[in-house]
């Protein structure tokens, strides 16, 4: 390998010695360089992710028998976040399931949803 072909550090800039693919001088700078990058999105990610896991966690509360009718403010005073959800499933006759991971609700009249698990999620 020629001594001529030296690479500088994606991070930092110092010289690289060793790989000849090699972009950062140590796990430090990788580290630094791809948490910079990630922070905006894992930020959104986290609270998303954080907003479903709460969703989920209520759904599982209020259905320990994997069916069940609840009230709508039932679910908001244990703050469901009715905009955030992983799925939703269509039966042919047009009711429309929403799923947040393998729990799921059917709005059944104006104020009440009907709790459902989808089993095949479950191994």
């Amino acid at each position: 390998m020629s001594e001529s072909l030296t690479k500088s550090c994606t991070e930092c800039g110092t010289a690289i010695r060793g790989r000849v693919d090699k972009k950062f001088c140590s796990d430090h700078c990788r580290s630094a360089y791809n948490n910079r990058l990630n922070s905006d999105d894992t930020n959104y990610m986290r609270n998303v992710n954080n907003i479903l896991r709460k969703n989920r966690r209520i759904l599982m509360d209020l259905n320990p028998d994997g069916k069940n009718r609840v009230g709508r403010e039932k679910l908001v005073s244990r703050g469901f976040d009715f905009k955030h959800f992983t799925s939703l499933y269509t039966t042919k006759e047009g009711s429309r399931y929403i799923y947040c991971y393998e729990q799921g609700y059917l709005q059944i009249e104006n104020d009440y949803y009907l709790l459902v698990v989808k089993k095949e999620f479950l191994g």
